[in-house]
């Protein structure tokens, strides 16, 4: 009886043992994600990628496709879907979603209180009034994205970094 005591001291002792080390680990991925983060948002080079919609007058959608705002410096290329209502249709059908490149816009950042940013796009020139873009300290975030002649939506996903443009030969 007594052997079988000690081993499962033992055993006890080293699972203990490798749950803290587990748990130093997590804490370095998520201190690792905050820099991240931190440096994407700083250096006005990353993307908004979109994996869920929310128009104001329906359920969540999930985003099948890919979607996305990308931010360089000074342009801007967003290419997002539009659930809801259009005040004014446009006149090229092709036009539907919310699709635009823009180098007139002003971008402005501040700090959250309880972690992460909040970022305003405000772009000129374009049926955009206004983008809210909420991002936490690990890189989750939601898009709100104001139009002068459509319906206010919502989007959430994650921000990450620019994808290397291949060059072609």
């Amino acid at each position: 009886m007594k052997p079988i005591r000690k081993i499962l001291l033992l055993l006890t002792m080293f699972s203990s043992f490798g749950f803290a080390a587990y748990s130093q680990t997590k804490e370095q991925k998520k201190a690792k994600a905050i820099a991240d983060t931190k440096a994407l948002v700083d250096s006005k080079k990353f993307r908004f990628i979109a994996q869920f919609a929310q128009p104001m007058g329906g359920r969540n959608i999930q985003l099948t496709s890919e979607y996305d705002v990308q931010i360089k410096n000074d342009t801007m290329i967003v290419f997002l879907p539009y659930y809801g209502r259009d005040y004014v249709a446009p006149m090229d059908p092709s036009q539907g979603g919310i699709k635009f490149t823009s180098t007139d816009f002003t971008y402005t950042k501040s700090a959250r209180k309880k972690g992460g940013w909040q970022i305003s796009i405000v772009p000129k020139n374009q049926d955009v009034r206004q983008m809210y873009l909420t991002v936490s300290d690990e890189g989750y975030s939601s898009l709100q994205v104001t139009s002068n002649n459509r319906q206010a939506i919502s989007f959430n996903g994650i921000v990450d970094k620019l994808r290397e443009s291949k060059k072609k030969k």
